[in-house]
């Protein structure tokens, strides 16, 4: 069966109850509050400690990946109204990988002209003492890239914009309110990447409620993820 648009049927749908989303919010702040402390103690040290970073994050993503997983699993609902149905086609893969690919050209062009009117340029990023050097980083930075791909689509997408969009009645609110909150737990990297990370979840949530699936949005935040890591990295050193 093809993933189909959402219908008002699904996208207002509860998935989770309002303790374990509450929980998962209480949880996304305290994290995004422990993420700028550590940011700012280790944007300052020379030469950073970053695989230990890596792995931190990459275990902060799958455990709340599972606690999402938890709170559907616990209301009894299908896990594929989070993370979208699984292809059961090569032509499927192929048309989701296709638009995922047109998402991608679309929104780095719409996030170009954000970055400028916010005035974030990119040699001086908050971000660069987090860029991968050396063969291990550059693994480890492509597994935490298709890691947060899948979690932060499924937490943020799957599991927050339905939420809100079954709290508020509206997919247009819930959708933003899931976009502020993506923002919000990038705050660690300035008040000006928050707002422009905010509107790549704004678009990320407009593309997961047309597609009534997250499956693309996971394909093209794993790679913009990688992408922008490695490139970063080799234009820097």
């Amino acid at each position: 069966m093809e993933t189909s648009v959402a219908t008002p049927s699904t996208s207002a749908r509860y998935v989770a109850g309002p303790i374990h989303t509450i929980s998962l919010l209480l949880i996304l702040a305290g994290w995004a509050f422990l993420s700028w402390f550590a940011a700012g103690r280790v944007r300052v040290t020379a030469n950073p400690h970053r695989v230990p970073m890596y792995l931190l994050t990459l275990v902060s993503e799958w455990l709340l990946f599972a606690y999402v997983l938890a709170g559907v699993r616990r209301r009894r609902e299908p896990i594929s109204l989070v993370v979208g149905n699984r292809w059961s086609s090569s032509r499927q893969l192929l048309r989701d990988i296709g638009i995922a690919a047109a998402f991608w050209v679309l929104s780095g062009g719409i996030l170009v002209l954000f970055a400028r009117l916010l005035h974030i340029d990119a040699s001086s990023s908050t971000v660069q003492f987090m860029l991968p050097h050396g063969a291990l980083e550059f693994a480890l930075w492509v597994a935490l890239s298709v890691s947060a791909g899948i979690c932060e689509e499924t937490t943020f997408r799957g599991y927050l914009q339905r939420q809100f969009i079954a709290f508020t009645r509206s997919a247009p609110v819930g959708i933003v309110l899931a976009a502020a909150a993506f923002g919000a737990a990038h705050a660690y990297q300035g008040w000006r990447m928050t707002i422009l990370i905010g509107i790549y979840g704004l678009m990320f949530g407009i593309l997961a409620y047309w597609r009534g699936t997250v499956r693309p949005g996971m394909i093209v935040h794993a790679w913009q993820d990688s992408f922008s890591g490695i490139v970063g990295s080799l234009l820097k050193h």
